[in-house]
């Protein structure tokens, strides 16, 4: 049987992670198997915070409107479900937007809002 010389594979697979891994501190970067576990661990870093980027912005999104709320003399879960009431249909990340972009445009939802809510009250 022929002897299978193997150096082409396992050169190819070498130069894979060495380049996924360029950027990394010190050994980390060059040599192969101290890279690879970095790579492993940088790969699990990415896969989890794609997760976790969608909640810390949720939460941001959700600061920033409460800040923006309480300027016009409302909390965030009362101007919330003023909003639903109201039947405006924009989303938490939107609403940030116009906060952070447009105070003139957020005081007139927020009123929106207050009418809604003040006519809820007189009822």
């Amino acid at each position: 049987m022929a002897r299978v010389k193997r150096g082409t594979t396992t050169h190819a697979r070498h130069k894979k992670v060495l380049e996924q891994s360029k950027g990394f501190v010190g050994r980390s970067s060059t040599n192969y198997r101290i890279a690879l576990e970095r790579l492993e661990k940088a790969l699990r870093y990415a896969y989890r915070d794609r997760r976790v980027k969608k909640r810390e912005f949720r939460s941001l999104w959700i600061q920033r409107i409460n800040a923006a709320v309480r300027e016009h003399g409302l909390t965030y879960s009362q101007f919330m479900f003023g909003l639903k009431q109201a039947g405006l249909e924009l989303d938490r990340k939107m609403l940030a937007a116009i906060a952070f972009d447009d105070a003139a445009a957020f005081g007139e939802i927020v009123q929106a809002v207050k009418e809604v809510k003040g006519a809820a009250a007189a009822a």
